[in-house]
C-alpha cells in the first residue's frame, strides 16, 4: 500500500516533469519563428541590403552566439554545480532570451537597422542555448533513473509540436492575413517584426509552471566569488582528469561527428532541394514543417525504446538511418523520390537528440551535472564550423552540390563509429562517479 506522502511526493514530481516538458513546448518557439522561419527570412530580405549580404550576417552573428555558448556553457555550469539553485539560473537566461526576442520588435526595414537587428538576435540566441544547459541538467533531478529516455522523448517532442505550434498561429493571425491583429502596418512590416515580441510571450508564459514547480536545488550559502573560484577550479580539475571519463570522452567526441553532420544536413537541406529537385519557396516551407512534426512525433513515440534498449543503440540505430537516407538523397533524380527519401529523416532526428540527452544525464556525475551539460553543449558548438566548411569546399572543387552533400554522411559514419565505442551506461556510471 503507497503510504500518502509518497503517494502526494510522486504527484508533485509528475507535474514537475510535466511543467519541465512544457518548458520545451515554450522555448522552442525561439530557433523555428525567430530562427528557422520567420525572422531570418525577414532580415535577410528586408532588412540587409542584400540576401548574400544578409544571410552571411545573419550566420555569423548565430555562430558567435553558438561560439560564446560553448566558451561559457562548461564554466557557467561548474559554478552553478557549487553556487545551487539551478533555477535561478534557468530563470536568468530564459529572461535573458526571451528579452532579445521581444527586442526584435524595434528592427525596422532598412539599412540602418542592421547592427542592433544582428545584436537582439545574438543575445536571445545566447540565452535560448544557455537555458537549455540548465534545462537539460534538470531532467535526472527530477525524472525516475528507469524513465530517463520516456521524458526525454516526450520534452523533444513536446518541443518540436511547440515550435510548430507557435509558427502556426504567428502564420494565421499575423503574416498570411490581409488584415492583421492590432492594426499592424505592413508597409512597416510589423506583421513580421510582431513575431519578437509573440514568441517572447509564448516564451514567458509556458516557462512559468517549470519556474513554480521545480524544486530548486538548495545553495551552498557561498558568495558567488567563492563559488566561481571553486568553479573554476572543478571545471579545470575536470579537464584534467577528463581520461578517467572515458565513455564521456568517447561520447561527446562521437556527438561532435554526428551533430555536425545532422545540423548541417538541415542547414544546407533546403539550399540542395532547391538547387538539386528544383523546389519552390513553398516546396521548402512544406518540407521544412513536415520534417519537423515527423520529429516531433517520433520523438515521442520512440520515448520508450531508449528506456528498453539504452539510449546507445537508439544513437547507431538512428544515425545509421540518417546516413542511409542522407545517401540515398545523393543519388536520386525525381522530385518525388526526394520526399520519399528526405521526409523519413525526421524519424531519426528527434529520437537522436532525445537519446543524446537521456545518455548524458545517465552518464554525468550527480555533483556535476550542469557541468557536464556545460561540456554536452560545448561538444554541439565547438566544431559547428567545420561541417558547412567542408560540405563548401567540396560543392567548389567538384562543382557539385551532391559533392558538398556527400562530406556530411562522412561526418554521420564517423560519430556512429565513435558511438560504437562507448562503454555501457552501466560502466560510465560507475566510473564517473569517482570522488
Amino acid at each position: 500500500m503507497i503510504k500518502a506522502e509518497d503517494y502526494s511526493k510522486r504527484i508533485i514530481n509528475r507535474r514537475a516533469l510535466i511543467s519541465w516538458c512544457l518548458y520545451d513546448w515554450a522555448n522552442s518557439a525561439f530557433p523555428t519563428v525567430i530562427i528557422t522561419f520567420v525572422f531570418a527570412a525577414y532580415f535577410t530580405n528586408s532588412v540587409a541590403e542584400d540576401q548574400t549580404r544578409g544571410t552571411s550576417l545573419w550566420g555569423a552573428a548565430i555562430s558567435l552566439s553558438a561560439l560564446a555558448v560553448a566558451i561559457s556553457g562548461p564554466f557557467l555550469g561548474a559554478i552553478a554545480d557549487h553556487s545551487g539553485h539551478h533555477k535561478r539560473w534557468l530563470c536568468l537566461f530564459t529572461v535573458l532570451s526571451a528579452f532579445g526576442a521581444m527586442m526584435l520588435w524595434t528592427v525596422e526595414p532598412n539599412l540602418n537597422h542592421i547592427m542592433h537587428g544582428l545584436f537582439w538576435v545574438a543575445l536571445g540566441n545566447f540565452g535560448f542555448e544557455l537555458s537549455m544547459v540548465f534545462y537539460n541538467a534538470m531532467l535526472p533531478i527530477l525524472a525516475p533513473r528507469n524513465q530517463l529516455g520516456r521524458w526525454s522523448g516526450w520534452g523533444w517532442g513536446v518541443g518540436y509540436l511547440g515550435g510548430l505550434a507557435c509558427l502556426g498561429i504567428v502564420l494565421a493571425m499575423f503574416i498570411q492575413t490581409e488584415t492583421p491583429i492590432f492594426d499592424l502596418n505592413k508597409d512597416a512590416a510589423e506583421e513580421l517584426r510582431i513575431t519578437g515580441p509573440f514568441v517572447a510571450t509564448w516564451i514567458l508564459i509556458f516557462a512559468l509552471p517549470l519556474l513554480l514547480l521545480f524544486p530548486d536545488t538548495k545553495g551552498n550559502e557561498k558568495e558567488m566569488k567563492t563559488a566561481v573560484r571553486k568553479g573554476l577550479e572543478s571545471l579545470w580539475r575536470t579537464i584534467k582528469q577528463l581520461r578517467e571519463y572515458k565513455g564521456i570522452i568517447w561520447f561527446l567526441g562521437a556527438r561532435m561527428f554526428y551533430t555536425d553532420g545532422l545540423n548541417a544536413l538541415f542547414a544546407f537541406g533546403g539550399i540542395y532541394a532547391a538547387g538539386t529537385f528544383g523546389l519552390n519557396f513553398q516546396d521548402l516551407i512544406i518540407f521544412g514543417i513536415s520534417i519537423n512534426l515527423i520529429a516531433g512525433v517520433s520523438a515521442i513515440i520512440f520515448a520508450w525504446v531508449d528506456d528498453w534498449v539504452g539510449p546507445k543503440i537508439v544513437i547507431i540505430a538512428g544515425v545509421g538511418c540518417l546516413a542511409f537516407f542522407g545517401g540515398a538523397l545523393l543519388v536520386v533524380e525525381s522530385q518525388k523520390l526526394f520526399w520519399a527519401f528526405g521526409l523519413p529523416l525526421g524519424i531519426f532526428v528527434g529520437p537522436i537528440q532525445s537519446a543524446s540527452r537521456s545518455l548524458m544525464a545517465r552518464m554525468a556525475p550527480a555533483s556535476m551535472r550542469v557541468e557536464f551539460f556545460g561540456l554536452y553543449a560545448l561538444s554541439g558548438k565547438a566544431t559547428a564550423f567545420l561541417a558547412p566548411a567542408l560540405l563548401a569546399w567540396a560543392t567548389l572543387a567538384f562543382e557539385s552540390q551532391r559533392a558538398g552533400m556527400a562530406t556530411l554522411i562522412v561526418f554521420l559514419l564517423l560519430g556512429m563509429t565513435l558511438m560504437i565505442k562507448v562503454p555501457s551506461v552501466s560502466y560510465c556510471i560507475a566510473s564517473s562517479h569517482k570522488p
